[in-house]
C-alpha cells in the first residue's frame, strides 16, 4: 500500500499524535541535544507504532504510565531516515521517547562565537522544513498532522532560547550556570514548523502584537529595518481575514541561515542580508507574514501539494505590497519572479515533471528539487483565475477557502474539488490540469505591465541592439526592483568592458543590497569582469542564504578560468554553511 505521505513512515491507523512535549537540554560542547519527546493521542491505541527519525541515539521508550516499551528501529532509507517501531501490547494514548540527537542533525546549525554579530557566545538554529524535524524529534514528520506543542528548553547562561511558541517563563536549569525556558504552542502545527533559536538574544517591541529579536550588536538596524510590520499585519488582516497566531515576531539570524525567511508561526526568522538600510527588502516579511493564511493556516498535505503553501503564499504577498505600495510596485515584483521562474525552469528543462505543480516526489529528497516553480508558476494561475472571474468573485472564493481550510493540511486534488464545487467551470476557461499537472508554462500566462517596467525594458534593448549603456540621468530615482530587472534582463554574459563602465558609472560592485549586488556579480562573474571577483569571494564568505550561493557559485563554475577559485572559496567557507546549503553547492562543484 502506498504511503499517505511519500517523505513519512507513519500510518494513521495506528493513531496520529495531537500534542507533543518535549524537553530539551542542549550541550554547545558536543552539539547534541540531550531529549526527551512525549506523543500524546487523541485515544488509547495498541499495536506497532512508527515514528520517522534520521540519526537519533534511541535510549529508552515508555508509555503513559512509565512502562517500557519494546522497540527497534528499520532500515535505514536515504531520503525518508530510520523508522523508529514501538510495540504497544496495551492500548496506551501517551508514548515518551528518551534520545539524543546526532552533531551532524540536518535541521540543526551550531555556530562557534565568531560566526555571530557579537563573537562572544555561540549559536544554534534550526531549520525544520521540508523533512528535517525528524532530526532532532522522532515524530510523524508529515505535515498531514498537526500538533500542539509545549517545550522545556535548557541551555548555558546567558543565552536566550526563543522557539515558534509563546514563551511562557524561565528559570533557573538543572545544572549551576544553566537556564530553563518554558514555551506552549496552542495552534497546531506541522512538525516542519516546530522551531527553536538560541543565543545572545535581545529584543524590541514595534507594534502590541509585533517583536523583533537580534543580536544586540544587531537590534538596532533590524527594528529600524522593519518598524512597519505592525501596518504591514493590519493591511494583511483586510485581505484575508483575522491573524489567528496571537503575535507576529521576527528573529535576525546570523548569516549562515539558507533562506531568506522561514515562517514558523510566532516567530518568523529572516536572513540579516534584509537589512538593506533603506527598507527595500521587506518584501521577504510580507511573504512570511502571508504565509500566516497560506501555508501555517491552510497547508500543503505532502511536498508534492508544495505549491498551496507557496504559490498562494506568493499571491498573497504581492496582495500586501499592492495595497502599501500601489499596483506598479506589485507589477514590478511579479516580473523579477516571472524572469527568476524561467531561469529555474530552464535549469530543470520545460518538460521536466519538476516543473509541474502537482508533483510526484516519493523517492526524491525535496531539498534536491527546491525551486520557484511552485512559488512564482503557482501564482501566476491564481493570478489567471482572478483576471478570468474578477478579484471581487475571487477574493470571495480565497477568503472561503482559508475558513472553509484553517488548521488543515489539504492535497491539491482535494483543492481541485472545491474549486470546482465553488466556481465552477472556471478550471475549464483557465485550462487548470494544464497548469497543474503539466509542465513548462502555458500560453494562456497571465502578463505584468506599467511604465516603469517600459522604460527599463527600452534601456535593455538599446544596449542589447546599439551597446550603449544607461546614464545616470536615465536611471535617476530607479528603485531596487528596476535596477534587478534591468539586470535579469541583459544577456546572461556581456562583452567585461561594458561591465567595466557598468560599474565605473553606478558603483554596483559596492552595493548594499543583496539583490542588486548578487545579480550584478553572477553578471560580471560569467562575463569574465575580474575586478568584481574579490566581492564575490566576500560574498560567498559572509553570506549563507542559498538564493545567492548557488547563483554565484554556477557562474563561476561555467568559467574555466573561475572553477579553481569556486573550490578554494567553498573549502574555506563550508563549515559555515548550513548542511542543507552546503549539500546543494557541493551538487554545483561536481557537476
Amino acid at each position: 500500500m502506498p504511503r499517505l505521505d511519500p517523505h513519512s513512515f507513519f500510518d494513521p491507523d495506528h493513531g496520529v499524535a495531537r500534542h507533543l512535549h518535549l524537553d530539551l537540554d542542549l550541550d554547545f560542547g558536543t552539539h547534541v541535544v540531550d531529549a526527551t519527546a512525549t506523543l500524546h493521542f487523541a485515544e488509547p491505541r495498541e499495536g506497532t507504532l512508527v515514528l520517522d527519525t534520521r540519526d537519533l541515539e534511541i535510549l529508552k521508550v515508555t508509555d503513559g504510565e512509565g512502562r517500557d516499551l519494546p522497540w527497534s528501529l528499520g532500515d535505514a532509507d536515504p531520503v525518508l531516515g530510520t523508522p523508529l517501531r514501538i510495540e504497544r501490547g496495551e492500548p496506551t494514548a501517551r508514548v515518551r521517547v528518551r534520545y539524543r540527537t546526532s552533531p551532524g542533525a540536518l535541521a540543526l546549525q551550531w555556530l562557534s562565537p565568531p560566526m555571530t554579530a557579537g563573537g562572544e557566545h555561540p549559536y544554534v538554529f534550526s531549520q525544520c522544513q521540508p523533512i528535517h524535524a525528524r532530526t532532532i524529534v522522532p515524530l510523524q514528520d508529515s505535515p498531514r498532522v498537526r500538533v500542539r506543542y509545549t517545550a522545556n528548553v535548557t541551555v548555558p547562561e546567558p543565552l536566550v532560547a526563543v522557539m515558534s511558541a509563546a514563551s511562557v517563563g524561565d528559570g533557573p536549569g538543572p545544572r549551576p550556570g544553566t537556564r530553563t525556558w518554558r514555551f506552549e504552542m496552542p495552534q497546531p502545527i506541522p512538525s516542519y514548523l516546530l522551531a527553536l533559536a538560541v543565543g545572545h538574544l535581545a529584543s524590541r517591541d514595534l507594534d502590541p502584537r509585533c517583536r523583533i529579536w537580534a543580536e544586540p550588536e544587531v537590534l538596532e538596524a533590524a527594528a529600524w529595518e522593519f518598524a512597519g510590520i505592525g501596518d504591514m499585519l493590519r493591511e494583511a488582516e483586510k485581505l484575508f481575514g483575522p491573524y489567528e497566531w496571537d503575535r507576529f515576531d521576527m528573529l535576525v539570524l546570523p548569516p549562515a541561515f539558507p533562506y531568506g525567511g522561514m515562517e514558523n508561526p510566532r516567530l518568523t526568522f529572516l536572513t540579516p542580508t534584509l537589512l538593506a538600510g533603506d527598507r527595500s527588502l521587506v518584501n521577504v516579511a510580507a511573504h512570511e507574514l502571508a504565509h500566516s493564511w497560506t501555508g501555517n493556516l491552510v497547508t500543503n498535505a505532502t511536498m508534492n501539494d508544495f505549491w498551496l503553501n507557496e504559490g498562494f503564499t506568493v499571491y498573497a504577498e504581492r496582495r500586501i505590497l499592492e495595497a502599501l505600495e500601489g499596483e506598479e510596485y506589485a507589477a514590478l515584483h511579479a516580473v523579477i519572479g516571472y524572469r527568476s521562474l524561467l531561469e529555474d525552469m530552464e535549469r530543470f528543462g520545460m518538460d521536466s515533471p519538476f516543473t509541474r505543480l502537482h508533483t510526484d516526489l516519493a523517492g526524491i529528497d525535496p531539498d534536491s528539487v527546491y525551486s520557484l516553480v511552485p512559488y512564482e508558476k503557482g501564482f501566476l494561475f491564481l493570478t489567471l483565475v482572478e483576471r478570468t472571474i474578477g478579484r471581487e468573485a475571487w477574493d470571495r472564493f480565497l477568503g472561503e477557502y482559508i475558513r472553509t481550510f484553517r488548521f488543515q493540511s489539504i492535497t491539491t486534488e482535494e483543492f481541485r474539488a472545491f474549486f470546482d464545487e465553488q466556481l465552477p467551470g472556471v478550471a475549464e476557461k483557465v485550462r487548470a490540469d494544464e497548469w497543474i499537472e503539466g509542465t513548462g508554462l502555458p500560453d494562456n500566462c497571465p502578463e505584468f505591465r506599467s511604465e516603469r517596467l517600459e522604460k527599463v525594458e527600452a534601456l535593455v534593448e538599446r544596449f542589447t541592439s546599439e551597446g550603449m549603456l544607461p546614464t545616470r540621468d536615465e536611471t535617476d530615482g530607479w528603485s531596487p526592483e528596476e535596477w534587478q530587472i534591468f539586470l535579469k534582463s541583459l544577456p546572461r554574459e556581456i562583452d567585461p568592458d561594458a561591465c567595466r563602465r557598468l560599474d565605473e558609472t553606478f558603483g554596483l560592485t559596492g552595493s548594499g543590497n543583496y539583490e542588486i549586488l548578487v545579480n550584478w556579480l553572477v553578471l560580471a562573474a560569467r562575463s569574465g569582469y575580474e575586478p568584481a571577483l574579490p566581492r564575490v569571494r566576500e560574498v560567498l564568505l559572509g553570506v549563507g542564504r542559498m538564493k545567492y550561493l548557488k547563483p554565484l557559485y554556477e557562474a563561476l563554475v561555467a568559467r574555466e578560468e573561475t572553477r579553481a577559485l569556486a573550490r578554494e572559496v567553498f573549502e574555506e567557507a563550508k563549515d559555515r554553511y548550513h548542511p542543507i546549503a552546503r549539500t546543494g553547492i557541493e551538487a554545483i562543484l561536481a557537476s
